[in-house]
């Protein structure tokens, strides 16, 4: 059987979305979040993470290379635990995951009215419109979004290098005292909450088949975007504590707050560019991912037949994004009204967390034994480990997320789909394992 022809993105693009999954509104709010749940002791959460992000990060490289789907993370699942397994991992990807987009509007909107001024309908209405138009962006295609994102990332990057280094200066040693005020169950905690910044990597595994190489291309995006949103999230969070001290922890918009210290209030507009970049980046990659993934759903009979139009590599999955779409908006719907951000994040993470997992164990089964890869995903299986002790009971919503998968299961099983591809036809690619 012929392999199935890829798509046109490159090193450039592909890291690029890569960045955006990743690299994405934490910037905003966490640093903030972080250094009021462990003090100082929130730069070793964030280094930890980032020393834990490289095994997951080769470990879902590894697997997009191999099997480069559009059903990502649930394609894995499929090939090494079967059609259960895939339906709940893409169940708490895609019904689950969409629960960050409201979180990430409202953190950009947020900071848009501090500096431009206004009140609750103003957020509103600035977070509703920073969802829509990526969901434009993203209806024109993978390739045309990763475009796009070529040049906010690169511009997000550079913007970032001025404010922290134009804050830099004002650092006090003094600020690192005492290093863990909350002892190590603060580090915890602010590790719970980074989990937002750092989960991202299995994102992007659903355009793996979007690469015009993904056994080159994929791995060097990779490690190119594993090194910068180390490097960024590492130098942020360590220029926020040091330079805003005790501040940092009541900051509602930390960023604006260092280019303030650095540059005066007019530095405002430097914060909401960063800002409008990063959102809309996050909002590109992630839209590619899930549109992907609904088309996937539809060709596995995990949602109805009629999504599945757009799966091949190279098409447009419209059918995956409109659907995407209206999840977001029944979750916009609850964040919005309730403006508590905190523990929405937290049920994000625990969902990020359960993907983790579940995606790790099938490299375990997938990836040659005794490879790299394979060394990578028995890391990662540990670390997964960790990340959802971290999650406690946050864990209820993607478990029950999970009963409800399998109680869909069931009902499938029961009305048969003549139309149906068999099961067995999960990957476009052929499995070269």
């Amino acid at each position: 059987m012929p392999a199935a022809p890829h798509g046109h993105l490159g090193v450039a693009g592909g890291t690029a979305l890569y960045i955006a999954a990743v690299l994405g509104t934490g910037i905003l709010v966490l640093p903030a979040l972080a250094a009021a749940a462990a003090g100082p002791g929130a730069i070793l959460a964030v280094a930890a993470l980032a020393l834990i992000s490289i095994p997951l990060a080769a470990t879902f490289a590894a697997l997009a290379r191999r099997h480069p789907d559009a059903g990502g993370v649930a394609t894995f699942a499929r090939r090494a635990f079967g059609p259960g397994a895939a339906r709940i991992i893409s169940y708490w990807f895609f019904f689950g995951t969409p629960i960050g987009a409201p979180i990430a509007a409202l953190m950009t909107a947020r900071y848009v009215v501090a500096v431009v001024g206004g009140g609750t309908t103003s957020t509103t209405l600035i977070a509703v419109g920073l969802m829509v138009i990526p969901i434009v962006v993203t209806a024109f295609g993978v390739r045309f979004a990763a475009s796009v994102q070529l040049v906010l990332s690169g511009a997000l990057v550079a913007v970032l290098v001025f404010v922290l280094a134009a804050a830099a200066p004002h650092s006090q040693a003094a600020n690192l005292q005492p290093p863990l005020p909350h002892g190590w169950g603060g580090v915890g905690l602010a590790m719970s909450l980074y989990i937002w910044a750092f989960a991202g990597w299995e994102a992007v595994a659903g355009i793996g088949g979007e690469f015009r190489n993904p056994r080159r291309d994929i791995p060097r995006a990779t490690a190119l975007a594993l090194v910068i949103v180390s490097v960024a999230y590492l130098a942020i969070q360590t220029v926020t504590v040091v330079v805003l001290g005790d501040h940092a922890a009541s900051s509602a918009v930390p960023l604006l707050d260092l280019v303030e210290v650095a540059t005066g209030s007019g530095g405002g507009v430097v914060v909401a560019v960063i800002a409008a970049i990063v959102v809309t980046g996050v909002f590109n990659a992630y839209l590619a991912a899930f549109s992907k993934l609904g088309a996937a759903m539809g060709r596995d009979g995990d949602l109805p037949a009629w999504f599945g139009r757009g799966v091949e590599n190279g098409a447009v999955a419209r059918r995956g994004l409109l659907l995407s779409a209206v999840v977001m908006a029944l979750y916009s719907a609850v964040v919005l009204a309730n403006g508590d951000l905190q523990p929405f994040i937290l049920v994000h993470t625990s969902i990020a967390a359960a993907v983790y997992g579940l995606g790790v164990a099938s490299a375990l089964r997938l990836l040659p034994a005794r490879s790299v890869g394979w060394w990578m995903a028995l890391l990662s299986c540990v670390l997964a480990a960790g990340l959802l002790l971290l999650a406690g009971w946050h864990l209820v919503f993607p478990a029950g997320v999970a009963v409800i998968a399998l109680a869909v299961g069931v009902l499938a099983r029961r009305r048969p789909r003549p139309d149906a591809q068999p099961r067995g036809a999960a990957s476009t690619a052929p499995d070269p394992g």
